[in-house]
């Protein structure tokens, strides 16, 4: 990613924690264009979707990302977390399951799993 990718894509990310939405939005398909491969930019982006009620077009965004940074926890875990928050538990108790296999000590995802597990008895 050139400095100015990432300067777009740091903008982005403080749109997104300032609740400005739109811009946030708009910085990172900024970035997509330029890199249609910037795993940071489609998580980011499926984060903002999940964040304003896009959720097919966050989980799409977050599966891209898992795909091109597969090795990434923090991607990992966001998809998985919203995929428990849809109430697809089948799909959030797989990428848990990988979220640990990478990290054996992640406590949010050993913790979600049980809460899944309670739920579902």
């Amino acid at each position: 990613m050139s400095c100015l990718e990432n300067s777009i894509l740091e903008r982005g990310i403080a749109y997104k924690n300032e609740g400005q939405y739109d811009e946030a939005v708009a910085a990172f398909k900024e970035v997509l264009e330029k890199d249609p491969n910037s795993c940071d930019a489609h998580h980011q982006l499926g984060l903002v979707y999940g964040f304003t009620g896009l959720f097919d077009e966050s989980l799409e965004e977050l599966q891209k990302a898992v795909q091109l940074a597969a090795e990434r926890v923090d991607i990992r875990l966001d998809l998985a977390l919203t995929y428990s928050m849809l109430g697809m538990y089948d799909e959030a108790t797989a990428e848990f399951q990988e979220v640990l296999r990478l990290d054996p000590n992640n406590k949010r995802a050993t913790d979600s799993l049980k809460f899944i597990k309670e739920m579902l008895g």
